[in-house]
């Protein structure tokens, strides 16, 4: 097990001090305070992998997210990960962010990572959801001055960060909405996440579902307000001095006035049932919103220049349809289940085939597109049944849960980069 100690991390955030300024920074010439060039960017995102909540350790949870974290650590190292998605973040149950154990755990085991690999990068999220939780957290000093705005003694406001016109209120469930992006609050919540994850060690976060948050903001103008100042905090708070963005882009991405206002793009593959074969599903350009063929061009945050901005394209999880087992070739639910549930179910050298199958078809439809690895997830087989969890891990007693993926995804990515060379 590993030997978790309470480290000051949670003080020093709330003080405003930042751990990465008491400490050596990376100087990489690929990625540093003037952004990250396309080839080490590229390089990132073909060694990206999803592991949901990796660096999420609640003490007082009685079933912790994702157990067997040594295994994790292990994996992470054996098959070459460089960016581990969707690491850490909050869908509800955010007062477990006044938890400063939290916070110290998963510093520890990013610096655990970094033992094995410091180039690795870990990525938070910045959701599309919030809960009444958010009235428990105070707003830290820190934050306001982020956003230029004169501090205040109180705690953050959930009703403050909804839509004036009840736009996606209650969206998600009672007391479960959608925060505007164009509400000071909202701003002010996001910038708060934005730097307690960067003080547990991230310097990527994912935006989530841009257009839903953005509800009012349809040219983008709250958007790029706001993500200013996020960079410009992240400048004097990560290694790298940069924080690299992405979201999930249904129209292609996030560009203004010919300018991307993310490093990169994110989808889900959008992956098709085949009625004629049980089970099977296939990746299809033009199927209902993918994103092949459609990420939009633009001057990236870097500086450099991309007629299509490179993106990753992963194995969503988004809940059960009404037609679990169905085979409707016009939705986004395989047989009638969201991305990672339906590649749950499948067979252990379907799974592995379909890994080399997704991963050729996407370099050779879109040399732009990137497929996210598949490590830890969510798994929604239906209403009144447990929600369980996907695992890459080669089963073990470390990892007993493990479903024999990763020797398959470490082949892949073998392959792929002694292709290259």
């Amino acid at each position: 097990m590993l030997a978790f100690t309470q480290r000051p991390a949670a003080a020093l955030l709330a003080a405003g001090i930042s751990l990465w300024a008491m400490t050596a920074r990376s100087q990489s010439p690929s990625f540093n305070e003037k952004g990250i060039t396309r080839p080490a960017l590229e390089h990132y995102l073909d060694h990206a992998v999803t592991m949901t909540e990796f660096l999420s350790v609640d003490p007082y949870a009685s079933d912790a997210p994702y157990p067997h974290k040594e295994d994790d650590i292990r994996l992470i190292r054996n098959i070459g990960a460089k960016f581990i998605g969707r690491a850490i973040y909050r869908w509800g149950g955010e007062s477990v962010l006044n938890n400063k154990d939290f916070l110290s755990r998963a510093k520890q085991l990013v610096q655990e990572v970094h033992k094995n690999d410091p180039e690795v990068i870990f990525q938070a999220a910045l959701f599309e959801q919030i809960s009444e939780q958010v009235n428990t957290i105070p707003v830290p000093a820190w934050a306001f001055k982020a956003l230029g705005l004169p501090a205040e003694d109180r705690h953050f406001q959930y009703a403050g960060m909804l839509n004036t016109k009840g736009k996606l209120v209650d969206h998600w469930s009672k007391g479960n909405s959608v925060p505007d992006i164009t509400r000071v609050e909202t701003q002010l919540w996001f910038m708060f996440l934005a730097g307690t994850y960067m003080e547990v060690g991230c310097e990527a976060l994912h935006l989530g579902q841009i257009a839903l948050i953005g509800m009012e903001d349809p040219q983008l103008t709250e958007w790029a307000a706001f993500l200013e100042k996020l960079r410009a905090y992240a400048k004097d708070h990560t290694r790298h001095h940069w924080v690299l963005l992405d979201a999930h882009t249904p129209s292609g991405g996030m560009v203004v006035n010919d300018k991307s206002l993310l490093d990169f793009n994110s989808f889900p593959l959008r992956i098709k049932s085949v009625p004629a074969h049980p089970q099977e599903g296939i990746l299809e350009m033009g199927f209902t919103d993918a994103l092949f063929g459609r990420s939009k061009g633009g001057i990236t945050p870097s500086g450099w220049k991309a007629a299509s901005m490179p993106y990753l394209v992963e194995l969503d999880n988004f809940g059960i349809s009404d037609h679990p087992g169905v085979p409707d070739t016009t939705t986004i639910y395989p047989w009638g289940f969201d991305e990672i549930s339906w590649f749950y179910q499948q067979p252990e050298q379907y799974r592995n085939n379909w890994l080399r199958y997704a991963h050729q078809w996407v370099a050779d439809h879109d040399a732009n597109g990137h497929l996210q690895m598949p490590v830890t997830r969510v798994v929604t087989l239906g209403r009144k049944k447990p929600r369980l969890k996907y695992r890459a891990n080669t089963r073990s007693a470390q990892c007993p849960d493990g479903m024999n993926d990763e020797a398959t995804i470490k082949s892949i990515w073998q392959a792929a980069d002694a292709r290259k060379k």
